[in-house]
């Protein structure tokens, strides 16, 4: 399985930026499995931002992006999205995209948020 996330950049507090997961490999079927957002902002620990269902129909959210990130995906494009809107600097981090296939997680290479305040 290989995710490869790309999007990322510098943007003012209040911002926007779409967040993209291009996923692919021999044997993998990205419409079979569930996707999610991480991030790892500096000297801290990598945390959950943002979970997809399979088919999409189902959503999660960590508390501090709840009603500004929006996750979504395309499965004919094997591609999965992070629409992140109202922007904040404590949102600087490292943005990976993940995927869990029999009982082993696989990370993109992540893609840099910066927020300027």
């Amino acid at each position: 399985v290989q995710l490869q996330a790309s999007g990322g950049g510098l943007v003012q507090a209040g911002g926007s930026l779409r967040l993209s997961c291009a996923a692919s490999g021999r044997t993998f079927t990205f419409s079979d499995y569930a996707m999610g957002w991480f991030r790892q902002a500096p000297g801290k620990e990598r945390e959950f931002v943002a979970y997809i269902s399979w088919g999409g129909g189902s959503t999660y959210y960590a508390d501090s992006v709840k009603g500004r990130f929006t996750i979504s995906r395309d499965n004919a494009k094997n591609t999965l999205y992070l629409q992140m809107n109202s922007l904040k600097p404590e949102d600087t981090a490292v943005y990976y995209c993940n995927t869990n296939r029999f009982g082993r997680d696989y990370w993109g290479q992540g893609t840099q948020v910066t927020v300027s305040s």
